[in-house]
C-alpha cells in the first residue's frame, strides 16, 4: 500500500466519523452485545446438547481454555442447561429474537457506512428478518468453531496414521496442536467476522470486497482482548467499585471496544475499495475520495 492511498484511507476514515450518527454507537451496540449473550450463549448449548457429540463439560473447559476470564462463570454455567426436548424449537427462535438485536444494530451501521449516510436499511421488519438469519448463521459457525477446536487433534491424529509412524504421531501432535490451534481458531474466527460483513449489507458486495475489513477487523479483536485482558487483571480493581457487577462491567467495557472494532473494519472495507485505484488518478485531487 502506497503513503498517498493510505494518507486518504484516513482522511475519509476521519471525515465518516464526523457524522453525529456515530456518536453513541459503540455504547448502542455494546448493551444490545450484553443482551445478546445469555441467549447466544443457550442457543448455543441446546443446539449441542440436541446433537449429542460433545460434552457440555467438554465445552466449557474449551470456552475457558481459550477465553479465560473474559467470560464470567455465570455464562459458562449457561451452556450446562438444558431444556426439554419439545420446547427447543420455540426457545431457540425467541432466543434468537432477543439475540439478533446487536445484528440488526450492526446492519444499520454498516448500511449507513456503506451508503454515505443515505439509508440505513430496506426497512424495519425486512431488516430484523434478516438479522435473525445472519445471527443463527453467525451461531452455526461459531458451533463448528467449537467443534473443529474440539475434534481438531483427532483429525490431525488420522492424517498422521495415514503418513506416519503411530507412535510418533501422539507426540508430535500433542506439541503441534499447542501452536496449531490458535492459527485455526483465528481462520474460523476471521471468517465468522467475514460472513457478517457480507451479509449485514443491504447491497450485496463480491467477498472480496469484505476480506480487508474482515482481516482488520480480526487483528483488532485479538488485540483488543489480549490488552484488556491484561489491563483487567493487572491495573484495573473493578471489584472495589462494582464488587459483584464486576464481571458484567468488565464484560461491558470489553464489548465496548469490539463495538467500535467491528465498526472500523466496516469503514475499512469501504475506504479501501473506493481508494484501489488511487494510483491511477491524479495524486493531487483529494476531493475525488471525499465522503460527501
Amino acid at each position: 500500500m502506497s503513503r498517498r492511498r493510505l494518507t486518504y484511507m484516513i482522511t475519509m476514515g476521519i471525515k465518516q466519523f464526523r457524522d453525529p450518527y456515530y456518536q453513541g454507537f459503540a455504547a448502542q451496540l455494546a448493551f444490545y452485545f450484553l443482551l445478546a449473550v445469555v441467549p447466544t450463549v443457550m442457543i448455543i448449548s441446546q443446539i449441542i446438547a440436541s446433537m449429542e457429540i460433545i460434552s457440555m463439560d467438554r465445552l466449557v473447559q474449551i470456552i475457558d481454555n481459550y477465553l479465560g476470564q473474559n467470560i464470567p462463570d455465570a455464562l459458562l454455567g449457561l451452556l450446562k442447561t438444558k431444556s426439554a426436548t419439545t420446547s427447543n424449537i420455540i426457545f431457540i427462535v425467541v432466543a434468537l429474537w432477543a439475540a439478533s438485536r446487536a445484528q440488526f444494530s450492526m446492519i444499520r451501521i454498516t448500511n449507513y457506512t456503506m451508503t454515505d449516510g443515505k439509508t440505513t436499511g430496506a426497512g424495519y421488519f425486512r431488516e430484523r428478518l434478516r438479522s435473525i438469519v445472519t445471527m443463527l448463521f453467525t451461531v452455526l459457525i461459531i458451533i463448528v468453531t467449537l467443534i473443529v477446536l474440539i475434534f481438531g487433534p483427532q483429525l490431525l491424529m488420522l492424517i498422521g496414521y495415514i503418513f506416519g509412524n503411530a507412535a510418533d504421531v501422539t507426540e508430535a501432535i500433542a506439541k503441534v496442536w499447542i501452536y496449531l490451534r490458535w492459527a485455526v481458531a483465528f481462520i474460523l474466527f476471521l471468517l465468522v467476522i467475514g460472513a457478517n460483513y457480507y451479509m449485514l449489507p443491504t447491497q450485496k458486495v463480491p467477498f472480496k470486497t469484505v476480506i480487508p475489513g474482515s482481516i482488520f477487523a480480526s487483528v483488532g479483536l485479538v488485540l483488543i482482548s489480549v490488552l484488556y485482558a491484561r489491563y483487567a487483571t493487572s491495573v484495573a480493581n473493578y471489584d472495589i467499585i462494582y464488587g459483584s457487577l464486576a464481571s458484567i462491567a468488565m464484560l461491558m467495557i470489553w464489548f465496548y471496544f469490539v463495538a467500535w472494532v467491528l465498526c472500523l473494519g466496516v469503514l475499512f472495507n469501504k475506504v479501501w475499495d473506493k481508494t484501489k485505484n488511487i494510483k491511477e488518478e491524479d495524486p493531487d485531487d483529494i476531493d475525488r475520495y471525499e465522503i460527501q
